[in-house]
């Protein structure tokens, strides 16, 4: 079974930028979407960014599009999220998620804190 690890949280200002990271153990196939979602404190898990992992289409929440960038590099079969021009809302433990359509997902990592810093 395909296990999910991310990493690349971190405490950083508001305006900055981070990369995060989502590595996947375990053949991935075309088919296969990788999500990312995010939970904030007291608030329930939402939607971020996707990405097929064949066809490499993509698709973001309203509220980071134009900041965060979904990417893939297949020959480490590892999927990331650029995120730039960050606010305090960012602030939350961001998910990795693996599925066959977007925001659906079968497993998921353990997760990565972001702290947006006002």
């Amino acid at each position: 079974q395909v296990q999910l690890v991310e990493s690349g949280g971190r405490l950083v200002q508001a305006g900055g930028s981070l990369r995060l990271s989502c590595v996947a153990s375990g053949r991935l196939l075309s088919s296969h979407v990788l999500n990312w979602f995010r939970q904030a404190a007291g608030k329930e898990r939402e939607f971020v960014a996707s990405i097929r992992w064949g066809a490499g289409t993509t698709a973001y929440q309203d509220s980071v599009k134009g900041r965060f960038t979904v990417s893939r590099l297949k020959s480490e079969n590892t999927v990331y999220l650029q995120m730039d021009s960050l606010k305090s809302d960012d602030t939350a433990v961001y998910y990795c998620g693996l599925g066959r359509n977007i925001g659906e997902n079968d497993r998921w990592g353990q997760g990565t804190q972001v702290t947006v810093s006002s």
